[in-house]
């Protein structure tokens, strides 16, 4: 018996089909729609720990700011304590300075030159006085400017002749003078005294070493005697 089948089954294998198409891709867009979420939020996961890395670091930079302007505010007043307590040491050291001027000068004044007036300014020292002639007048300011340790960079301001009457019946022809000078400080003259020792030490030990090295021993010459035969 042949049995034919007159229901459409081609409309209903493409009705499968077409259920089976929508489906997967239903299942696919759903598929796509989880991946696409979790990436999402893996993404912002990530985005948030990270703001809050960079939310701590902000933080701790805040702080090392503040203890940045802690630690100059401290050195600024380190740095006028230590102003002050070189004020206080300089002031110490400079108390005896009006002594040490008037021995200088009183060392290095020449025969023939006698000073009239004197006037500090800071460190510069206005010197004014009567000479015999103006040799001495540069003795004076070479041996300032040579052979004084507290007295430096001498410098001539103006040499004028005048006459001065040692009797009624006799007048000398003199030169008054007025010369500039600088005065050392303690600690410089402390710190160019100290140099120098060191310099002598120096040439002394190089000039001891000389001394000890031995001259070269004497060649020796060994004869031989003759052999008898």
């Amino acid at each position: 018996m042949i049995l034919i089948n007159l229901l459409p089954h081609r409309e209903a294998a493409r009705k499968r089909r077409r259920e089976v198409f929508y489906a997967g891709l239903g299942a696919s867009a759903v598929a796509g729609a989880v991946i696409a979420g979790g990436v999402y939020l893996w993404f912002a996961t990530q985005i948030s720990t990270q703001q809050q890395r960079n939310q701590v670091l902000a933080n701790e930079i805040k702080r090392l700011e503040g203890q940045i302007k802690d630690i100059a505010s401290l050195q600024e007043e380190i740095a006028a304590l230590r102003a002050r307590q070189q004020a206080v040491e300089d002031l110490q050291a400079d108390r005896n300075m009006p002594v040490h001027l008037l021995n200088e000068l009183t060392r290095q004044l020449p025969d023939g030159v006698y000073l009239t007036g004197m006037k500090q300014t800071n460190d510069t020292v206005a010197i004014s006085g009567v000479a015999q002639s103006n040799e001495r007048v540069s003795e004076l300011l070479r041996n300032l400017s040579t052979a004084s340790a507290w007295i430096t960079r001498p410098d001539l301001v103006e040499i004028v002749a005048g006459n001065v009457t040692l009797a009624p019946k006799d007048q000398r022809r003199v030169a008054n003078f007025k010369v500039t000078v600088k005065v050392v400080r303690a600690s410089e003259a402390a710190k160019a005294a100290s140099a120098a020792a060191s310099a002598a030490s120096a040439a002394a030990a190089s000039a001891t070493t000389a001394a000890v090295v031995p001259a070269p021993a004497p060649a020796t010459v060994a004869v031989t005697p003759p052999v008898k035969k």
